[in-house]
């Protein structure tokens, strides 16, 4: 996989809304100032526009920045034949399995998967199709209606330490989280609200990296 996950802003584009922002203008500003990867999660558009948003996205990120979309491989595939730069695809256990993923991406796609067991992450690993999972909830989150229960550190120290693939924390992170999240052996910090709701999405962006760099 030849992506960096270290900041890895997962989008919504209603909290934005809510905070005065457009979806596309916070990814610009949160890419230019130190976020990595960007996963474009809308559980509530439809199909169109979520490819509409994937394909302005993607016009608007840094060649460096990684670029994937949330549970929808169909929209996966439309944007990629469209022409958008799309690395790959992040799934849920509910979505689709990851070998049927695989089987639809190809080979050359990135696919990250979502766990909160040991279970789970053993399954990941031992898959062969998965190139990293996302780890969470840490806290307690309103930007998943369906987040496990809160891990807090030293529960999500344990998993990233069985894990045999990179670990992503989610869910309810903030500036005070991302030295911990490092020194545990996470991959990166992947932050909704922290960003999108942020009065100054560039300012965020830029402490989260700060955090992230000096610990």
């Amino acid at each position: 996989m030849n992506a960096d996950l270290s900041l890895y802003l997962v989008t919504d584009a209603g909290i934005a809304a809510a905070a005065g922002h457009d979806i596309v203008d916070v990814v610009r500003q949160a890419t230019a100032n130190g976020v990595t990867a960007v996963q474009l999660r809308e559980k509530n558009a439809s199909a169109r526009h979520f490819l509409d948003t994937v394909m302005r996205v993607s016009h608007a990120l840094p060649n460096d920045v990684a670029l994937l979309v949330n549970d929808r491989v169909d929209v996966f595939l439309a944007a990629r034949s469209a022409g958008a730069r799309v690395a790959g695809v992040h799934v849920g256990q509910s979505d689709l399995p990851p070998d049927a993923v695989r089987a639809l991406v190809g080979d050359d796609a990135i696919i990250g998967l979502s766990a909160s067991t040991p279970e789970q992450l053993t399954a990941a690993s031992g898959s062969g199709v998965v190139d990293y999972v996302g780890i969470g909830a840490l806290h307690a989150t309103a930007t998943k209606h369906d987040a496990p229960a809160p891990l807090g550190h030293e529960s999500f120290a344990r998993l990233v330490a069985a894990s045999a693939l990179p670990a992503v924390a989610i869910g309810g992170i903030t500036v005070a989280d991302v030295a911990a999240l490092r020194r545990s052996g996470a991959a990166g910090a992947a932050v909704v609200s922290a960003i999108c709701s942020a009065s100054n999405p560039a300012n965020a962006a830029r402490m989260l990296r700060a955090a992230w760099d000096a610990a």
